[in-house]
């Protein structure tokens, strides 16, 4: 009966050792998956952090080139506002040299009709020069054949007053003659050729004054020749005098007219050539300005794309970051199940222990009992 408990106890103690044999293959099996675990984890931990450096280095990168890209953005749009700037400036300096290329067209275009207007003017006088010089030639021509009709005239009353007179001369000398002898003949002829010779004499007396009023028509023919001609020569020169003025005065109004049309040709191939420069400068400007723009919008997509990709990495980092503390939270859970592990092999340690010092203790006072019962028993027997 002994034997079979001390048997029994042997059954169980074998059995614990066979389960605390068994605890510790299980023990060391989840120590090795709990080192294998935390190997893994070390390695993902090593990983993540890899991964969080390389995060930081490229969002630190990132945030860089950020910084740079907004120091560059800021730099294009203080060049894109300046650029503005110029192109309004130039654009105002563009309109006030049109406006005064145009008012110098306007007064090119005033010159060129006040020039055009003098011309005709110069023409007109030109015109009325020859005019007077042709009428002052015919005045001349006038006067000449005034003095030679003049001429003619006092000739022709000369001529008619020498025949009268000479007519009459002969005449009465004839009748005296015919009186001295008539009168010798007759009486009665006295009375006739006194009759006659007063005849005669009224006759020569119609003669003389027909003569003077010849003489004085010429004389105030020749008063009214020299007046129409001292007038016309006056009037003349002072025509011609005031018309030569007039051309000198049109011939100085032209060239300045002439100084001024070229002076204002020359200023607006000065605006001209200002305005094509400044054209040009514009058209630089403006394909400046195309750049920037060009260039802030390639950063503007560079610095987008970026910050797409810092909020990708940022994603990561945080997806990473849950599965790091969700390992480190199975790895918290792996180390807590082994300390309970731990705990539950060293009580079951412990008991096996205390089981093992309990039962040879049982097994020697088993045996000491048989051995005393047994000499008792052959001394019965």
């Amino acid at each position: 009966m002994h034997y079979s408990q001390v048997k029994r106890s042997m059954g169980s103690i074998y059995k614990v050792e066979k389960r605390i044999q068994e605890k510790e293959e299980e023990f060391e099996n989840t120590r090795k998956n709990h080192q294998r675990a935390m190997d893994s984890m070390q390695a993902s931990l090593e990983n993540e952090s890899k991964g969080k450096a390389e995060l930081l280095r490229v969002k630190k990168k990132l945030e860089s080139d950020i910084n740079d890209l907004e120091i560059a953005l800021d730099h294009a749009n203080k060049a894109n506002a300046d650029a503005q700037k110029n192109i309004k400036r130039q654009m105002e300096q563009i309109r006030e040299l049109q406006m005064q290329v145009e008012e110098e067209q306007r007064n090119r275009d005033e010159i060129r009709e006040q020039y055009l207007n003098a011309e005709k003017r110069c023409t007109i006088l030109q015109s009325e020069r020859e005019e007077m010089a042709v009428a002052l030639e015919q005045a001349e021509r006038a006067r000449k054949q005034a003095e030679y009709e003049a001429h003619d005239l006092r000739e022709q009353a000369n001529d008619l007053g020498a025949q009268a007179l000479h007519s009459d001369l002969d005449e009465t000398l004839n009748e005296y003659k015919a009186a001295e002898e008539r009168s010798k003949k007759a009486m009665s002829d006295a009375a006739r050729l006194a009759e006659e010779l007063r005849q005669e004499q009224e006759h020569a007396m119609h003669i003389d004054r027909m003569r003077k009023g010849l003489e004085q028509q010429v004389k105030e023919m020749q008063i009214r020749l020299d007046e129409a001609e001292a007038a016309a020569l006056k009037g003349g020169k002072k025509v011609i005098a005031k018309l030569e003025q007039r051309i000198r005065d049109l011939e100085s109004e032209c060239d300045g007219e002439q100084r001024r049309f070229q002076e204002a040709t020359k200023n607006l191939s000065k605006h001209e050539r200002r305005t094509r420069e400044l054209q040009f400068q514009v058209d630089e400007d403006k394909k400046n300005f195309e750049r920037i723009q060009d260039l802030v919008d390639k950063l503007q997509g560079k610095l987008k794309t970026q910050k797409k990709q810092l909020e990708e990495a940022e994603e990561v980092a945080n997806l990473n970051l849950q599965k790091y503390r969700q390992l480190q939270h199975q790895l918290d859970d792996a180390e807590e199940r082994a300390d309970m592990a731990e705990n539950g092999l060293s009580k079951m340690r412990a008991k096996s222990r205390s089981a093992a010092s309990v039962a040879p203790a049982g097994l020697q006072s088993s045996a000491s009992a048989a051995v005393l019962r047994s000499p008792s028993r052959s001394r019965m027997d």
